[in-house]
């Protein structure tokens, strides 16, 4: 490979691959190191080929531990931030920080709008409303729902690309505290990786009261109070069975549906309003 090819594929990638998530920064990282190593190797003093070959394969599991100890780092610190939220609050999350940023590409004095309200003051008609919309075994599996998974698997192997995730409100909750919006195999890794963390640490109640108010709701609307003020003029705690069914309707793709009532959103609100009764919800 010559020095040409190498500089061409080291440079430096757009805003959108940099902010892709950490699993994708340790990715970056090794193939960088890795054509180093090939760029080093073309300064070697001549030797001999089974001197050479070692010293490639040397180099190539250094990087392989550089990378291990990256990953195992970059989880013992998603790990203390989980344990650290049995009993305290985030202070925001890492896809409300990538929104404020496109946010504020566009208007520099964009605020996001999100405010913690405790799981008692969230009325229980939208505790129904978005575990029958977004998860409706949430209190029985351990964080992945693998019939879901199933037919997610089915549908982008049909289509030939993710289109959909089949992910279960603690995988949402994964992606929206740690990780980028962007769908790739490597990302789903990832989340899986924290869903666990997350499954193991907090209990169901705790997940979902931090789901509830850190899921995105609309145009810089984050959190079910800030929704429910920002929609209808009331805290969440007073949602009625309709609105809060609609609120949950909005949520596979909440900017959309921001100031647009459709069809499909009144089908779905019916929906979610007879499902509503039999679904589980923690305690």
């Amino acid at each position: 490979m010559d020095q040409k090819t190498i500089l061409s594929l080291t440079k430096p990638v757009s805003n959108k691959h940099c902010n892709a998530g950490p699993a994708n920064t340790l990715a970056l990282f090794f193939l960088c190191y890795t054509f180093a190593i090939i760029d080093n190797n073309s300064k070697i003093p001549p030797m001999g080929k089974a001197v050479k070959k070692k010293t490639i394969v040397s180099r190539f599991k250094q990087s392989l531990l550089i990378l291990l100890l990256l990953a195992i780092g970059w989880h013992a610190y998603i790990y203390v931030q989980v344990a650290t939220w049995r009993s305290k609050n985030p202070q925001t999350t890492a896809f409300m920080r990538s929104t404020l940023s496109e946010m504020q590409k566009k208007h520099a004095n964009a605020k996001l709008r999100q405010h913690w309200v405790d799981y008692k003051q969230i009325s229980p008609y939208l505790k129904q409303a978005v575990i029958a919309s977004e998860d409706a075994r949430f209190t029985r599996h351990n964080g992945f729902d693998w019939e879901g998974i199933r037919v997610a698997m089915e549908k982008n192997i049909a289509r030939g690309r993710i289109a959909a995730g089949g992910s279960t409100i603690s995988q949402q909750l994964a992606k929206n505290l740690f990780l980028s919006g962007d769908r790739s195999f490597l990302r789903k890794a990832e989340e899986a990786i924290i869903t666990a963390m997350i499954e193991l640490t907090l209990s169901k109640k705790r997940i979902f009261e931090l789901y509830l108010n850190y899921a995105e709701w609309g145009n810089g609307i984050f959190g079910a109070d800030a929704a429910s003020h920002h929609y209808y003029g009331i805290p969440a705690s007073e949602l009625s069975r309709w609105q809060a069914a609609t609120m949950a309707s909005m949520l596979p793709n909440p900017r959309y549906y921001d100031g647009r009532n459709t069809r499909w959103l009144d089908e779905k609100s019916d929906i979610i309003m007879e499902r509503m009764p039999k679904v589980q919800t923690p305690h």
